[in-house]
Formats: structure tokens, sequence, C-alpha cells
């Protein structure tokens, strides 16, 4: 037994026959010459057994077409090959994938004398590798569907509200003949006026729906813009929201100075969605105040109501299509009218922020004039 003052001298032998790794040695026409005891035990046969024969018998299918086609060629222009996969077969004619490090060695007039390769196990590797694949496959196609699917409900939306607007607008010619050309009893004027409210309400939900539709089909939002005056179109959506909600004090208050480069109507679309939305949201004993004016460079609009406050949460949302706070469930509605404020606003240049506290909730909306 040595001293411990002895100097430690490894094995070489015993290194190479049980290296963690195999090693085999091939000729230059890729005949096997060596290999050692840990790969000979990896494939379930002694190292005589293989001395001799084509290092292709050791190769699955697809690993001799990566020899042939990238480690050998790589090889001849390199002299040295890293991180090659290849599947091995066992004795049982299983396969054993391993990860492969190659070189050549050669005569000092240049001459190929063996090729030389250490091999590592990678059944681990190689199985995480497979999941990866499996797994981004199955989310490429769950995103693909849902893809198809979102188009074709969004596709779905657009034909129905088309489909709903003729007979809404019919039915709104018909209250409107109604109550301007027949003889009604008070009753049947309330009838009248609940009905025409009513067919608003859904003409306004159907042009929400489609402004929608268009804006995730990749239309976006269509603008006329034009040079306009706004406070003869913003003094007509405030007459429109007193008639349908003649219980509530909206209070109007413009100071306009001059024309501003817009699409009126979606003006008009945004300011009644906020207006709508402080009548539906608000206290209804508290008077909501809707404000315009241009300063400088830019025309601003504000609507302003009482009430409970919008918690933090629920602002980082509110723009959200679809989206309604908790407490507010039993209100009506899709969720799409502050969606639509916003998509507006974008497509205008500008930009809708909302502050909300214990005295009063105030959203505004900020454009180049």
């Amino acid at each position: 037994m040595p001293s411990s003052d002895a100097p430690l001298t490894e094995d070489l032998a015993d290194l190479y026959e049980n290296a963690p790794c195999g090693y085999i040695s091939l000729t230059p026409d890729a005949r096997i010459v060596k290999l050692n005891q840990r790969l000979a035990g990896w494939l379930g046969c002694e190292p005589a057994d293989l001395i001799g024969k084509p290092f292709h018998e050791l190769l699955s299918f697809g690993g001799r077409i990566a020899f042939e086609t990238h480690l050998a060629p790589l090889l001849r222009l390199q002299g040295a090959v890293d991180e090659i996969a290849l599947d091995l077969l066992q004795r049982d004619g299983s396969k054993l994938p391993v990860i492969a490090n190659a070189t050549e060695k050669r005569a000092a007039d240049g001459g190929h004398l063996f090729t030389r390769l250490t091999l590592f196990r990678a059944i681990e590797r190689r199985s995480y590798e497979r999941g990866l694949v499996a797994a981004r496959t199955q989310a490429e196609a769950a995103v693909d569907a849902e893809h198809r699917t979102s188009i074709l409900r969004e596709q779905f939306i657009a034909v129905l509200g088309h489909d709903l607007k003729n007979p809404l607008a019919a039915l709104a010619a018909g209250v409107r003949m109604l109550g301007e050309g027949e003889s009604l009893s008070d009753r049947g004027r309330l009838v009248v006026k609940e009905m025409g409210a009513s067919v608003a309400r859904a003409t306004a939900l159907v042009g929400n729906v489609l402004d929608f539709a268009r804006g995730r089909l990749g239309g976006g939002l269509a603008l006329a813009t034009q040079d306009q005056d706004l406070t003869p179109v913003l003094d007509q959506v405030v007459s429109e929201i007193r008639a349908i909600a003649p219980d509530r004090q909206v209070i109007a208050e413009f100071s306009i100075a001059r024309t501003v480069k817009c699409d009126p109507g979606r003006i008009g679309q945004l300011a009644s969605n906020l207006i709508s939305n402080a009548v539906t949201h608000g206290a209804p004993g508290i008077p909501i105040e809707v404000e315009a004016h241009t300063t400088g460079d830019s025309f601003s609009l504000s609507v302003t109501n009482g009430g409970a406050p919008i918690s933090a949460p629920a602002r980082e949302q509110l723009f959200q299509p679809f989206f309604r706070e908790d407490v507010r469930r039993s209100q009506q509605g899709l969720g799409l009218g502050l969606f639509i404020v916003s998509e507006i606003a974008k497509a205008h240049g500008g930009a809708i922020d909302v502050v909300s506290t214990d005295e009063f909730t105030r959203f505004t909306f900020t454009m180049p004039a």
C-alpha cells in the first residue's frame, strides 16, 4: 500500500476503459480499431466483439445520415467537430442517444490515421429536448386554433351587428312616427318614449359591437376627418342624453374658440359614451359636468360625475373590452363603451385619462386640435 507521502499517479489504462464517457477510434474508412469498456457496456457487448466492424453497424438509420452528411464532412474541413447528436444501436436493437465530439489524428505528412470520438449518454437530454419540441408544437397549435376561432367569432359579430342595424333603423323610424304623428294617451306617450330610449340604446350597443369587431379584425376605426366646430356636435349629444335621462342633471360648459380637425361623428360618439357612462355609474343626486375647450394647439373634453370611486385595479382595466367592475355587474351593457372611447382617442392621436376620488370621477380626452 503506498505511503501517504507518495505522489498519487493515475492509472491511464483504467482511466481509458472506465471513463465516465465512451471512447472509440476509427480507421479512415470508418472501421472500429479500439473502444473502451464503458462504451461496450452501454451497447451490451465486449470490445473484442466490435473490433474491425464498420462503425455504421452501431448507428441507427438517422445516425448514419448524420455521420455521412454532417460529422464526416466537417471533420474533413475542420479536423474537429463538437456536440453531434447520434443514436447508437444496442445489442437488443434499442437506440441509445449520445452526443459525440470528434477529432482526426493525422500523420506528419497530413495523412489521415484515425478518427477519435468521445461519446456522452444523452437519454435525459434528448427526452427533455423532445418534450420541449412537443410542448412548442402543442402551444403553436393551440395559438393557431385560438386565432382561427377568434377570427370566426369576430366575423360572426360583425355580420350579426350589420344585420341588426336595418331592423333597428326601421323600429326607430316607426317609434318616431308614432310620437310625432299620432294622438296618444299619456300612457301611450310614456310607452313610446321608453321604446325610443330602448331602440337608441340597442342601436348604440350594436354600433359598439361593430366598432369592436372592426378594430379586432384589423381594419381599425374609420375616420372621416374635417375642420369642425364641435360646439353644435356636443350640444346635440348633451340634448340627446337629457332626453333619454330626464331625471339626471347634465351641466355643459363649452369654450371652443377654433375649429378642430377630427371626425365629428366619432367625437360625438366618444362624448355620448362618456356621458352615458356617467349617467349609469354616477350618483343620481349629483350633477354631471361636461366641459370642452381649446387651448393653444389642443382640444380637451372632460366628463365629471359624483359617486363611489373606481378602485385602482379597476382603473387599470377600464379601457379593456368587456371589462366591468365586479361591484357593478348588475348594470346593463357589454363593457365596450370605454373601450370604444379609447380606440376613438387613439385614432385621433389623442389620449383618455381618468381620475377617481371619493369626491368625483373625471374622464378627460385630449387631442391635437
